[in-house]
């Protein structure tokens, strides 16, 4: 494997499929009952879903991908890490496991990229969990010019070759309470090389240039609007913030909505709490579906 994972952090079985690309996917399949697939942001990987796994895979199937470039996954000579790029392979993922009736959790770039999976199986979505994350383009945002330019541009691609600075930024702003040294350690292992951290880079880059991909994945939206959706969304995020979360609630008028005393990363920070969300929301929407599933609890009566 790319790194050793400390298996005390990350106790899963490591799992890898190859797709026509030549991209090796690494993720996580623990448990069983109905299945959840995972997606992470820029720049986290599978980890970053691993209290979550934990608390819910005693009643789900949860499904965890790294997409080439990044954690354990590996990515063929030439490939772009453009967000297109990726999506193709996560949709070549959701195809090669023949992945149905599937929750979705989504956050950061795991939102564009999670929602174009949606729209291209929309019968196979039971119901998609939305937490800081956007659908639409953001060029003529301010505020995302700045940023994508700063991190992503000339400067951006130095600090993240030079000292890895565009995932130090992000692992600095997304957490309110700072992890531990061995937590950060497994979340910095798959960029200690130089040669594996441009990636970093791509991604702020995209969030402007990325904006033919953005609108398609925007334009099919009234694929999903009337999926349920619960939104878990960090109150304290540097990036996706109110405006975002408001926007996102226009397309779904189907959702619940539950604020987490977190940053960017909350499914680290509150990842049990919002297990717990989870768990309360999904047996509803399975009942409305007309399915029942042994493996989920009674609907708890959790208070926010």
């Amino acid at each position: 494997m790319k790194f050793e994972v400390d298996k005390e952090l990350f106790p899963f079985e490591n799992h890898f499929l190859t797709t026509s690309n030549g991209s090796e996917v690494h993720y996580v399949d623990e448990g069983q009952g109905p299945v959840i697939l995972m997606m992470h942001g820029n720049p986290a990987w599978s980890f970053l879903y691993r209290k979550m796994i934990t608390k819910l895979k005693g009643h789900f199937r949860c499904i965890a991908p790294d997409y080439p470039g990044f954690g354990l996954s590996t990515a063929p000579d030439g490939f772009d890490f453009l967000a297109g790029s990726q999506t193709e392979v996560m949709i070549e993922f959701v195809e090669k496991l023949a992945l149905k009736d599937f929750f979705i959790v989504m956050q950061d770039w795991g939102g564009p990229i999670g929602l174009a999976i949606a729209e291209k199986f929309p019968e196979r979505v039971q119901g998609m969990i939305i937490g800081n994350s956007w659908a639409w383009p953001l060029k003529d945002k301010p505020r995302f010019r700045v940023f994508s330019w700063l991190m992503g541009g000339p400067i951006g691609r130095v600090m993240a070759q030079s000292f890895n600075g565009v995932w130090r930024f992000f692992m600095k702003e997304g957490f309110v309470d700072p992890r531990s040294d061995r937590e950060m350690a497994m979340y910095a292992a798959p960029f200690r090389d130089r040669k594996n951290r441009k990636q970093t880079s791509i991604f702020p880059r995209q969030l402007v240039k990325a904006y033919e991909f953005e609108e398609q994945v925007e334009a099919g939206l009234d694929k999903l609007t009337e999926k349920p959706v619960l939104f878990l969304w960090g109150k304290e995020d540097f990036a996706f913030q109110e405006p975002e979360l408001e926007r996102f609630k226009s397309y779904f008028p189907d959702h619940v909505h539950h604020s987490l005393e977190a940053s960017h990363f909350w499914q680290d920070e509150q990842g049990e709490v919002a297990s717990d969300f989870l768990l309360d929301w999904a047996p509803d929407v399975l009942r409305n579906a007309g399915q029942v599933s042994d493996q989920l609890p009674p609907k708890a009566d959790i208070q926010e």
